[in-house]
């Protein structure tokens, strides 16, 4: 069994380094005293160190993403830090990093007890980050293997598309982490029916974080809205509606964590005695006789 907290992660306003660092230690050091080995957050929750900048740098959209930069191997100890100190898993959410090819990814690091365990980059950018913001897509998944079980990170919009999630659960992961940042409703329903469907396809578990709360003094995180949950395949043994939980509320004032239990073995075993076998059974669609149309 295993102890995960997924925070509904309000965007404030913190003006210093001492102060921000004050914020996430407290703030992990809260979820990891509730008994939780593995934390996430959402994405672009890095990008709150961008409070840190002049008024005017961190109002503007792209020299808020460049002020950052410097911040970075910092922030990277910080994180590590605290993931050692707390002894968890820490997946911090995601930030735009700037890579040696002059182009800006979005990328999300996990770190363990162990130390820093690398990173995943979001492979499928949205409009807003391709015309407006400008940040590339990144190459290629990432399986982290920890003491928890085998795990893979598919940041946001990257949830709606299946065959990510198809090829992570190819290569033996149980557990997908989800950071979202979505400014609208309609924005995190869509990423969290696409997190619910990867959990049916791939008889996996999900595991979403999303933004909430205003922040005027952010042109890339001013609305965020959305709810934390855990997703798994809905059958015996499992909630009926896969929501084994799932936040009260869409924009709480202030960051809270959800907590869950999760059985791994109890998903693995749902692959090989459930009532489907939709893991199993994903290759028949592909077969040339079921997508042949019919002429009535």
């Amino acid at each position: 069994m295993i102890s995960l907290a997924a925070c509904q992660y309000h965007i404030d306003l913190l003006t210093s380094w001492e102060a921000y660092a004050a914020h996430l230690s407290a703030l992990c050091e809260e979820a990891a005293g509730q008994g939780a080995r593995l934390l996430l957050l959402p994405e672009y929750a890095g990008l709150v160190l961008s409070g840190q900048l002049p008024e005017e740098q961190r109002g503007d959209l792209q020299a808020s993403i460049a002020g950052i930069q410097p911040l970075l191997p910092r922030w990277l100890e910080l994180c590590e830090g605290l993931a050692q100190r707390l002894n968890v898993y820490l997946q911090p959410g995601s930030l735009p990093v700037l890579d040696a090819d002059g182009r800006y990814r979005n990328r999300a690091w996990l770190f363990g007890p162990e130390g820093n365990l690398g990173s995943q980059d979001k492979l499928i950018m949205t409009r807003f980050e391709l015309e407006q913001w400008g940040i590339a897509a990144g190459q290629g998944l990432r399986v982290f293997d920890t003491e928890l079980g085998r795990l893979g990170i598919l940041i946001c919009y990257d949830n709606e598309f299946p065959l990510l999630a198809r090829r992570l659960a190819e290569a033996g992961v149980d557990l997908i982490l989800a950071p979202s940042c979505t400014d609208t409703e309609a924005g995190f329903h869509r990423v969290r029916v696409g997190a619910q469907a990867r959990a049916l396809e791939n008889q996996i578990a999900v595991l979403q974080a999303p933004t909430v709360g205003l922040a005027p003094w952010s042109p890339a995180l001013d609305e965020n809205i959305g709810r934390a949950a855990l997703y798994v395949p809905p059958d015996r043994g499992m909630p009926s509606s896969g929501v084994i939980a799932e936040s009260v509320e869409l924009c709480p004032s202030e960051s809270r964590w959800l907590y869950a239990e999760l059985d791994l073995a109890e998903v693995r075993r749902v692959r090989e005695q459930g009532q489907v076998f939709t893991r199993r059974d994903w290759p028949l669609q592909f077969d040339e006789a079921r997508l042949a149309l019919r002429q009535s």
